[in-house]
């Protein structure tokens, strides 16, 4: 473990750095400080005097501009973002919807900070296989074409409004990690349907 932080870094090391939203396992190690206890102690004097945002149980932001991505990462893990917060993001789905969907191990819902986060279940050797997911970034988000098959394995007769964006060469690249002949078949179908003018 690294050197402890002295006294008055504690709060200057959370506020430099690039996260947005941190649990406290994520401050333990930006700290340096393996007492949970001390840590929590700190966090929550940070909270009273406003410096600090607690956004639920051992969830902590800068401030009110959080990333919600990195929120909905916290909130479940492991987890990324995908379905229909990426495709109306990349013009694949014309209808926006305020609520944050991600992939994760359980079904679930999720209200926090007056924000709606929708977890779908993903089978564990498809969640944790990196392909087409950016983490490159304080969260995990898929690309277009990994959302698009990650809502095909969730909802086999999905309406898209543009395939257009999608990089048919990526999902073919991506779609083994299912392990799906059905879901095969199905995104043959959609390929199918875009290549003769239907979507």
């Amino acid at each position: 473990m690294k050197k402890v932080a002295q006294k008055g870094d504690f709060l200057d090391i959370l506020l430099r750095s690039k996260k947005t939203v941190f649990s406290v396992k994520d401050v333990v190690l930006l700290w340096g400080d393996s007492n949970i206890g001390a840590v929590q102690v700190r966090l929550n004097y940070y909270v009273k005097n406003k410096k600090l945002i607690h956004l639920r149980r051992g969830i902590y932001a800068k401030d009110s501009n959080y990333n919600k991505y990195e929120l909905a990462n916290h909130i479940v893990r492991p987890s990324y973002v995908s379905f229909e917060t990426v495709l109306a993001a990349a013009g694949i789905n014309f209808q926006y919807s305020s609520h944050i969907f991600s992939a994760s191990y359980a079904k679930r819902e999720i209200v926090c900070d007056g924000a709606i986060y929708e977890f779908f279940r993903i089978k564990k050797s498809v969640l944790t296989n990196p392909a087409g997911i950016d983490q490159n970034r304080e969260h995990s988000i898929a690309v277009p074409e990994r959302a698009f098959l990650d809502t095909i394995y969730r909802s086999k007769d999905y309406h898209f409004d543009n395939l257009g964006v999608i990089n048919w060469d990526k999902v073919f690249e991506i779609l083994p990690i299912y392990e799906n002949k059905k879901m095969n078949r199905k995104v043959e179908q959609y390929h199918k349907w875009f290549q003769s003018g239907q979507l």
